[in-house]
């Protein structure tokens, strides 16, 4: 009876610590963090420490800070489900994704807001200085307008040291199977750009079924 006892305790441990590793192992560069900054810490799976403050989000703004290298290997682009070697520009994708869920928060609370273009800062440090570790800051603020204004999604086309493509961008969004761009309209800001290099267009429209 013992020895059984012992014998099914043994799997018990065997299979926690197996989920354990199993847990530990997971791969993802750019998650739904809680904490105020997220390190990505190498160890034995890739060779480079990156530095990605979520950003946050008021009801007048949303800013953030990525600090680390520059680029990526291209045998890491899938493993962390990437667009590109430009590692520091996606940080751009993530700021995005926060500026379009405050929108949409602040229509339900009826501070029917759209982004402020002119408002917009970005920042960059040490990008193609050749020491492959760069600091990307970005800074979106928001102005209250009237409910027929109001802009419930935003995105970005940029260029990490090349031209955005910025036509194959917005056929991209305007065409999408599920037809998310009410009317088909976009609000494209004028090109912004840092003195080391970085290219972006802004981009807000209103979603159909708001």
């Amino acid at each position: 009876m013992q020895l059984r006892i012992v014998f099914i305790a043994y799997f018990i441990v065997f299979f926690a610590l197996l989920s354990c590793k199993e847990k530990q192992s997971t791969d993802k560069l750019f998650s739904d963090e809680t904490e105020s900054a997220m390190r990505y810490d190498s160890s034995a799976y890739s060779p480079f420490v990156c530095v990605i403050d979520t950003p946050i989000c008021s009801d007048s703004a949303c800013y953030g800070t990525y600090k680390g290298i520059e680029f990526i290997d291209e045998k890491y682009i899938e493993r962390y489900k990437l667009n590109g070697t430009d590692v520091a520009h996606q940080y751009s994708n993530k700021i995005s994704e926060y500026v379009g869920r405050k929108l949409k928060q602040l229509y339900r609370d009826s501070l029917y807001s759209k982004v402020n273009f002119k408002g917009i800062k970005m920042q960059t440090k040490g990008m193609g200085d050749g020491d492959d570790y760069v600091e990307y800051y970005v800074y979106i603020p928001f102005v209250r307008v009237p409910k027929h204004l109001a802009m419930t999604a935003f995105d970005h086309c940029g260029g990490w040291g090349h031209k955005p493509e910025i036509k194959k961008r917005i056929f991209t969004l305007t065409h999408h199977p599920s037809k998310i761009v009410k009317n088909r309209r976009l609000w494209v800001s004028k090109l912004m750009k840092t003195k080391e290099g970085l290219e972006e267009y802004w981009i807000q429209w209103q979603h159909k079924d708001y």
